[in-house]
């Protein structure tokens, strides 16, 4: 029993040990998915680039569509989200295995509103301000899974999706 225990744990040191950022300085990473939010559900695209072994920088792309039904019309809005972001990746603090990323930052982003001319509600273009914490599995080397929940911006609820590092 001893042995078994003391080889799991050498085991698991070994992963923990070699930890590293999942998109080292001037790599980069193509991130896409869908999102969940009160305003339908967004189709998102992303690019990362790795500007320090802990931090990178990004932008996005958004586009979602949904019905709504106010003073006895039903009215379908689009949005377009263009948004900019920087995460703080905490693999190597934390010593985390690279097949995980965890990650947090701020981001800003500009949406553009589309509604029928006919529609009195408050939809309007406008600048957001927000934040995102996030993780990702990398399955391979090259393929991970995402998760990511924010509010302010594109997303107020969150998104799920791929990454793919190119």
């Amino acid at each position: 029993m001893k042995r078994i225990t003391l080889t799991i744990a050498i085991i698991i040191m070994a992963f923990v040990s070699f930890s590293q950022n999942p998109l080292p300085k001037g790599s980069n990473q193509l991130n896409f998915g869908v999102g969940f939010s009160g305003w339908g559900i967004p189709l998102y695209v992303g690019f990362d680039h790795g500007i320090h072994q802990d931090i990178t920088l990004g932008g996005e792309l958004s586009y979602r569509s949904y019905h709504e039904n106010w003073n006895s019309n039903t009215y379908n809005h689009n949005i377009i989200g263009i948004s900019g972001n920087a995460n703080y990746h905490f693999n190597t603090i934390l010593n985390i295995p690279s097949r995980w990323d965890f990650y947090a930052g701020p981001n800003v982003g500009f949406f553009i509103w589309n509604s029928p001319n006919t529609y009195d509600g408050n939809n309007n273009s406008r600048l957001g301000l927000g934040g995102q914490i996030g993780t990702r599995y990398y399955v391979s080397d090259r393929v991970g899974l995402n998760l990511e929940f924010g509010g302010g911006n594109a997303f107020t609820g969150g998104k799920f999706g791929l990454t793919i590092r190119i």
